[in-house]
């Protein structure tokens, strides 16, 4: 009997819908080329559905990587080139603790104010393990909710840009970094 409830159990687990595989995948088309980012809607659902919102309405088109961090991060999503802060919505739920995802090389993490509930649009993606971003005991950390899966190498080159300072910002890049565009599809099996 046991054998047979092994088997029912068995044969349910494959034959059901792989919903967790069916990430999104989001290309983000750049002006130094493009990053293939895969989105973590089972760990961290309200960010991601926050992101793919602003990326569905055109928001994010013609903002630039206006904070460059070299082995840090490279921050994008908000302004404009003439760091003009483009209007966005509310401010959504800070999903750290409860996604207990790190703030690992090549992940995507939302930006914030010093209050933890304050991502709205802008992102960020590391460089380099930054678990100092991480939730810890007492504190909220930096959301992550995808990592990039192809396009490194554009990271790499938008991450080596020189910066200046452009009125209270620090960290621009002398020559902006366009986010043209963003296109979404599902991940295909290759990358499953």
């Amino acid at each position: 009997m046991r054998i047979t409830a092994l088997l029912c159990l068995l044969l349910s687990l494959s034959t059901a819908p792989a919903q967790a595989d069916d990430k999104p995948i989001v290309t983000l088309h750049t002006s130094k080329g493009d990053i293939r980012i895969e989105l973590l809607p089972d760990r961290a659902p309200i960010t991601v559905e926050n992101f793919l919102n602003y990326a569905k309405s055109g928001f994010y088109d013609g903002t630039i990587f206006h904070r460059v961090i070299r082995r840090f991060v490279v921050q994008g999503g908000g302004f404009t080139a003439d760091m003009v802060e483009k209007p966005n919505g509310e401010p959504i739920v800070n999903e750290s603790k409860a996604s207990r995802l790190s703030n690992q090389r090549w992940t995507v993490a939302m930006a914030r104010t010093d209050d933890p509930n304050s991502a709205r649009s802008q992102f960020f993606i590391n460089l380099r393990m930054n678990l100092s971003l991480d939730a810890r005991m007492g504190r909220d950390g930096y959301a992550v909710f995808g990592h990039v899966i192809d396009g490194q190498h554009v990271v790499r080159d938008i991450s080596n840009v020189r910066t200046q300072r452009v009125g209270d910002f620090e960290d621009v890049p002398m020559e902006p970094i366009i986010l043209e565009r963003i296109s979404i599809s599902k991940a295909s099996p290759a990358t499953k």
